[in-house]
């Protein structure tokens, strides 16, 4: 049986006090095993963008339980935390997060800065070759298509040899073809081996995935094979 990598256990992240308290989150059970492709879906106001920082360890949980690979995140310090997110997640975001002034290899070599890697160079190139840019290595972002651009976000992911990909909304920018593209290559890593989780609000997005979780009002309303 494949090891956990998310195991969450009633967990709740609470906002404002008082009048003012907002269940963001409100009792979430989830387990994501080692290489499974998984969607969290939810219009807005669901609290799946909460429970994306919260698995992305960008924040942590008011109560409850959550592990990463084993290890409770909700006792780590904001330094412990951040080796997390830069070591063993792969982050992938509607907006790219590109640097205007960096080729795409220079932007793709960039977490590995925090790290002192060795042959960077080569290890950018090689990530984005996996997503077809052997071509446009040299290229800045305003030289790429927004398909593009995505891609070179997705090598960047991939540079730590993450142990989770976390792609909230990686289409959301895209046209109906970069789309496509985009999620073809997340099907295709989740093929190789990597674990995937997919925020998205669009049912057409989350059907690549092995697995839906729909949320609403904070919770799990059903979790369903796509």
């Amino acid at each position: 049986m494949a090891a956990d990598i998310i195991r969450l256990v009633d967990v709740t992240k609470i906002y404002g006090e008082g009048d003012a308290t907002v269940r963001a989150v409100d009792g979430v059970s989830l387990r994501v095993q080692e290489g499974e492709f998984v969607a969290v879906m939810g219009p807005s106001g669901s609290g799946k963008s909460t429970l994306m920082h919260i698995l992305g360890c960008l924040d942590v949980p008011t109560s409850g339980e959550y592990l990463f690979a084993g290890e409770d995140v909700a006792s780590m310090n904001e330094r412990e935390l951040a080796s997390i997110r830069n070591r063993r997640i792969g982050f992938v975001f509607q907006q790219f997060h590109l640097l205007s002034s960096m080729s795409a290899w220079r932007n793709v070599e960039l977490p590995l800065l925090y790290r002192a890697a060795r042959d960077r160079k080569q290890m950018a190139l090689n990530a984005l070759a996996q997503v077809g840019l052997s071509g446009r290595v040299e290229h800045r972002p305003n030289q790429l298509s927004g398909g593009q651009q995505q891609r070179v976000a997705i090598a960047r992911a991939l540079i730590t040899d993450p142990t989770m990909i976390l792609a909230d909304e990686p289409t959301g920018n895209l046209d109906s073809k970069a789309s496509r593209e985009v999620l073809d290559i997340l099907t295709g890593l989740n093929k190789s081996g990597h674990t995937i989780v997919l925020i998205t609000h669009d049912p057409n997005v989350a059907s690549v995935a092995e697995r839906v979780v729909e949320m609403a009002d904070g919770r799990i309303r059903d979790q369903v094979a796509a």
